[in-house]
């Protein structure tokens, strides 16, 4: 047990990092823990929640760290598609329910820390799924993720379009329905946009609230 308090320092010493302009990623809530819904459950029984499909949600979008945050108060997190089965799956359910586009967990490195070697350069290795820590294979590996191979300005993805057309950088990861004509794919996109989003039960949150809260029913 004392792996998962380990873990979540961990992930508060990360929020710390990525978030300078004083907002932080949230810890679990134990009673919206309890509470939280699931909409379907993956092969290996771990619960999803998809916000499009919650009344009190239907139509709500929200930026990368408030959909994170929903998520993680409820001992969730943002989806990390960590396997092509897991992907198929999820994208089958954005198609299925015709939602243009979701969030995911996926973000860049950018802050204190990820000048270590491996992550270098950032743009390339520096891809990681916040939710479980877990970097990516190399944007250049193309056949180790879902990248699309267009976009905005008809570039492959990653392409940080925003910040070259003068706006935000595009460190947040989000799948897109053919918003481009180019299939359902990952885009990087500008974290301040705001969409629907996919929660996946994260089993280090969950571990700690049943740790320090022994008489809830997790």
């Amino acid at each position: 047990m004392k792996t998962s308090v380990l873990v979540l320092a961990a992930l508060a010493v990360v929020a710390q990092a990525q978030f300078p302009n004083g907002r932080i990623l949230e810890p679990p809530v134990p009673s919206l823990c309890v509470q939280r819904n699931i909409h379907e459950r993956y092969a290996d029984n771990k619960g999803y929640f998809f916000s499009w499909r919650d009344p009190a949600l239907r139509g709500v979008e929200e930026d990368w760290l408030s959909a994170r945050n929903y998520c993680r108060q409820r001992c969730m997190d943002l989806v990390s598609l960590e396997t092509s089965d897991e992907n198929e799956w999820v994208k089958a359910r954005i198609v299925q329910d015709k939602i243009k586009y979701i969030w995911t967990s996926g973000r860049l490195c950018d802050f204190k820390g990820c000048n270590r070697p491996d992550l270098l350069p950032n743009e390339i290795n520096g891809w990681f799924w916040t939710a479980e820590l877990q970097k990516l294979a190399p944007t250049t590996n193309r056949q180790q993720n879902d990248w699309s191979e267009g976009g905005g300005i008809g570039k492959p993805q990653p392409d940080n379009r925003e910040l070259i057309q003068g706006g935000a950088s595009e460190h947040c990861v989000a799948i897109l329905n053919n918003f481009y004509n180019d299939g359902v794919h990952w885009h990087d996109v500008a974290c301040h946009h705001r969409k629907p989003f996919v929660c996946e039960e994260n089993d280090a949150l969950l571990k700690y609230v049943r740790y320090t809260n022994p008489n809830l029913r997790v």
